[in-house]
């Protein structure tokens, strides 16, 4: 029906950039009328990467499309002829998704670092920027170039001047180190920066972020902090706090420790009982044996609390799996939806030794919704209500139709 929301989505896997355009339009018209169309979504694999600046005039000669974004990735993920979901990783493939969405207003973004307000700036210079109003709230799904500076100000400057929005999306990845980015709107392709579109009115996005950690040890007060450097923890130096933990540890999780150790930064200051996705994991930067001080990826202050956290392909598993099962007992199946995933390079077969693992995992919950994605540089999504740039993290984003009176923001 017209008045019903409605995505299709396909993945063509043709060497041919042509003939992957071709197929890939082909499968998608076939499943919705091409007139009715208002939004598109490609994502194109780096594999292509010396053909990005062909795909949007070979897309406009097959569509018209009054929006259409989109960016390069490390792998594409996406629905096959045989309906069968593709995580397709260093392998020439494109995912194309058309969008009917009827009640929804489609603002297409572009921003650059350099026009972003100071962060003490008005809500008002925010919503100037973006150029889109706080009510009916809208959800964002936006792509950046790879390291764009000032990022982690725009995220916390939508959350400032959009209360209640929902924030996904991920950095673009090209084919290998130093090398291009592609970012696709409309009939331009930019290299850096950031693009995508806001979407108002009659539509939700729910994100599930699982960021692949299981924590161990107990959560421990930060009581001495200088910016992003832990100085103290209970009242003691960090590194000896940390040497204790190791040493309790199973020799199974002292060799994960090595490697994949990380902060968690516990969202909640009043929460007395911390569970999978209450906690920001933040990479250790470094430490100072002589002080005793430990380094972490983002600022920290005292009277936060953190736990430490190791981080390998069942913790990974376990992770998602629970998330999943949270989402799917608070929230229906819906209808006329499809679920957005973005995952880190550092995740797919390289983590977990198989094909489509997390896709998998979701459509043992929703086997109906299509799913339809990439893989990225880094991910964005909230937790505990704040937006942020991830690693290491699948962020999902289950996108449908407005349920009335129900709030989005997770």
């Amino acid at each position: 029906m017209a008045d019903q929301m409605y995505w299709a989505n396909a993945l063509s896997t043709r060497p041919s950039l042509e003939a992957a355009v071709n197929e890939a339009v082909d499968i998608a018209v076939a499943q919705i009328d091409s007139e009715s169309v208002d939004l598109g979504l490609v994502f194109i694999s780096s594999a292509f990467a010396s053909e990005f600046p062909r795909l949007l005039p070979l897309l406009q000669q097959r569509l018209h499309v009054p929006v259409l974004v989109g960016c390069s990735g490390g792998g594409v993920i996406g629905r096959t002829i045989f309906n069968q979901t593709e995580e397709l990783e260093s392998t020439p493939a494109l995912s194309l998704t058309l969008a009917r969405l009827p009640g929804v207003e489609i603002t297409p973004l572009h921003i650059n670092p350099e026009e972003l307000p100071d962060l003490d700036a008005s809500p008002d210079a925010w919503i100037d920027l973006i150029g889109v109003p706080p009510q009916p709230t809208p959800q964002f799904i936006l792509f950046s170039g790879t390291f764009i500076a000032g990022i982690n100000n725009l995220l916390q400057g939508l959350d400032f001047a959009y209360p209640g929005s929902v924030v996904i999306g991920g950095q673009a990845a090209g084919g290998g180190f130093g090398s291009q980015v592609g970012l696709f709107l409309n009939n331009r392709i930019y290299r850096e920066g950031l693009i995508g579109v806001a979407l108002s009115g009659d539509i939700a996005i729910h994100p599930i972020v699982a960021q692949g950690c299981r924590p161990i040890g107990k959560p421990l007060q930060v009581t001495k902090s200088d910016r992003n450097i832990i100085i103290e923890l209970e009242d003691q130096p960090p590194l000896g706090v940390l040497r204790d933990l190791i040493a309790s540890l199973s020799e199974a999780e002292r060799q994960l420790a090595q490697n994949w150790l990380f902060v968690g930064i516990a969202m909640d200051e009043f929460k007395s009982q911390l569970q999978p996705g209450d906690f920001l994991i933040r990479n250790i930067l470094g430490v100072d044996p002589q002080a005793g001080a430990i380094a972490i990826g983002d600022r920290i202050r005292p009277g936060q609390r953190l736990q430490f956290h190791i981080r390998d392909a069942q913790s990974s598993a376990d992770d998602l799996e629970l998330l999943l099962q949270r989402y799917k007992l608070e929230h229906p199946s819906p209808n006329h939806a499809i679920a957005f995933m973005f995952a880190c390079m550092g995740r797919g077969e390289s983590l977990y030794n198989q094909p489509n693992f997390d896709s998998q995992a979701f459509h043992r919950y929703f086997p109906n919704l299509p799913i339809t994605g990439f893989f990225c540089g880094g991910e964005i999504g909230p937790v505990a209500g704040k937006t942020f740039l991830h690693a290491f993290t699948s962020v999902i984003g289950i996108c449908h139709r407005r349920e009335s009176g129900v709030g989005n923001r997770e």
